[in-house]
C-alpha cells in the first residue's frame, strides 16, 4: 500500500471518534486501551527522561497509561438538509497528565450542525463543551497544541482554496472547593481562562496542503493575574506541512507551551517535530518521529531544549497477525545543570481487525526494555515489562 494512503486511512479512522455527522438516529464511538503492565523490576514501570516535552519521548508502544473515551451521539437531518448532532463524552484516564485526574470527566456535551447555510454545505457550527483544536504526534502522542473547554465556533469555512476553522472557547475549572480532596474529574464552569482559536488549512501548495494555526489567550477581568501569578495574556503560532505520507509541525508559543490557557510569565516554547513512514513492500514497512523543542523559562533552571528520535519498523503477517519493535532515544538538556537521557525498545506481538497499523481493534503483547539517566537529578532508573493490552477507536 502505498504509504500517502496508509497516513489518509490512519486519520479517517481517528476521526471516527470525533465530531463527524453520522447517519440519522443513535451512535456510539470513541478510543480507549486497557491492559496490565509486569514490571520485573524495581525502578520504574514507563520509560522517559526527566523534564521532557514532547510527550513520550522514547516512545510510546509499550509506554502507555489505560483510559478511554466513551461518546454516545443523537443524529437527526432537518427538513432544510441540514445535519444535526447532539453529543456527550465521558472519559476516564488512570493519570494526571491526561486531564482528567484520574476520575471519569464529561469531556464532551455539545451541539452541531452541518450544513446550516445553503451557500456553506460543508461548514459545521457548534457550541457547547467539546475537543477543540487537539492535533497530536503519532509515536510520541503527544498533543503539541490543545484547547478542549466550552464555547462556540465554527469549522470548515470554505473560503475558496482554504478552509477555516474559529472558535471562542473557556477553560473547565477542574480545581474542586477542598485543596484536600484529590482524584477528581473536570466537571465545573469556566476556569475565567479563555481562548480565541483559528485555523486557516487545506491549503493546496503543489503536492503538498499546509494548514495555518493562531490562538490567543486572556483571562476575565475577575482574575487579577498578579495575585494568582499568571501572565495576563498568551499566544501561539503554528504551520503544519504534509506530503505523500509525511508531516512537518513548527509551532511557537509565548507565554505558553502547549495551550494558550497555559498563561505563563516570561515563558516561550519553540517546537518543531517531522514524521511520517515508508512503505517496504505490501506488508511491511517502518513509521518514524523525530522531535525538538526548546523552552526558555522565568526561572533560569528550567530552561532545556528536548530532542529525541523513535522508529517503528513493522510487518504483518497476515490479515490478523503483525509484529512491531520500536526503538526510541530521548535528551533533555538544561542549559544551567546536566543532560537526561532516555531509551526505550519494545517488541510487540499484535492480533487485529485487519492488516494494516492502523487496523483496530487490536490486542497487544509486548515486552519492553529501557533505561533513564537523569543526571540532573542524579537518578538511573531502568524498566523491564512485559504487557498485554487491547487498543480500538470506533
Amino acid at each position: 500500500m502505498k504509504m500517502k494512503a496508509l497516513t489518509v486511512a490512519m486519520a479517517a479512522a481517528m476521526a471516527m471518534s470525533g465530531n463527524a455527522i453520522a447517519q440519522d438516529g443513535f451512535s456510539f464511538s470513541g478510543y480507549a486501551r486497557y491492559g496490565a503492565t509486569y514490571q520485573a523490576n524495581e525502578d520504574s514501570l514507563y520509560v522517559g527522561p526527566a523534564g521532557e516535552v514532547n510527550g513520550r519521548s522514547a516512545g510510546r508502544l509499550g509506554n502507555e497509561y489505560n483510559g478511554g473515551e466513551f461518546q454516545f451521539d443523537y443524529n437527526t437531518t432537518a427538513a432544510s438538509g441540514a445535519r444535526w448532532k447532539v453529543g456527550v463524552m465521558l472519559d476516564h484516564w488512570a493519570a494526571y497528565d491526561w486531564y482528567s485526574s484520574g476520575d471519569v470527566n464529561l469531556k464532551k456535551a455539545f451541539a452541531a450542525g452541518t450544513g446550516i447555510f445553503a451557500s456553506q454545505p460543508d461548514m459545521t457550527v457548534w457550541a457547547g463543551r467539546d475537543f477543540h483544536q487537539r492535533p497530536q504526534t503519532n509515536l510520541m502522542d503527544y498533543f503539541w497544541m490543545t484547547h478542549d473547554g466550552q464555547g462556540g465556533g465554527f469549522d470548515n469555512l470554505d473560503l475558496g482554496g482554504a478552509k477555516m476553522n474559529l472558535g471562542f472557547v473557556g477553560q473547565v475549572d477542574c480545581s474542586h472547593p477542598d485543596p484536600d480532596v484529590n482524584g477528581h474529574g473536570c466537571h465545573g464552569n469556566d476556569s475565567g481562562v479563555y481562548a480565541i482559536t483559528s485555523k486557516l488549512h487545506s491549503i493546496e501548495v503543489g503536492a503538498a496542503t499546509v494548514d495555518f494555526y493562531a490562538n490567543y489567550g486572556f483571562t476575565s477581568e475577575a482574575i487579577d493575574t498578579d495575585d494568582a501569578g499568571m501572565a495576563s495574556s498568551a499566544y501561539q503560532l503554528a504551520a503544519n506541512v504534509k506530503m505523500a505520507g509525511h508531516s512537518l509541525v513548527v509551532r511557537y508559543s509565548d507565554n505558553a507551551q502547549d495551550s494558550v490557557f497555559d498563561l505563563k510569565e516570561d515563558y516561550s516554547a519553540l517546537f518543531v517535530h517531522m514524521e511520517g513512514g515508508f512503505g517496504f513492500s505490501e506488508r511491511s514497512g517502518m513509521d518514524y518521529g523525530i522531535g525538538y523543542q526548546s523552552v526558555d523559562a522565568d526561572d533560569d533552571a528550567e530552561d532545556r531544549v528536548n530532542y529525541n528520535v523513535v522508529v517503528r519498523p513493522h510487518i504483518s503477517w497476515d490479515d490478523t497477525h503483525s509484529t512491531w519493535l520500536e526503538a526510541g532515544y530521548s535528551v533533555v538538556d538544561y542549559d544551567e545543570g546536566s543532560k537526561n537521557s532516555a531509551w526505550k525498545l519494545t517488541l510487540s506481538q499484535n492480533m487485529a481487525v485487519g492488516p494494516h497499523t492502523w487496523s483496530r481493534p487490536m490486542l497487544r503483547f509486548y515486552a519492553t526494555v529501557g533505561n533513564a539517566d537523569n543526571k540532573n537529578d542524579g537518578t538511573d532508573l531502568d524498566t523491564l515489562t512485559l504487557g498485554a493490552m487491547w487498543e480500538a477507536w470506533w
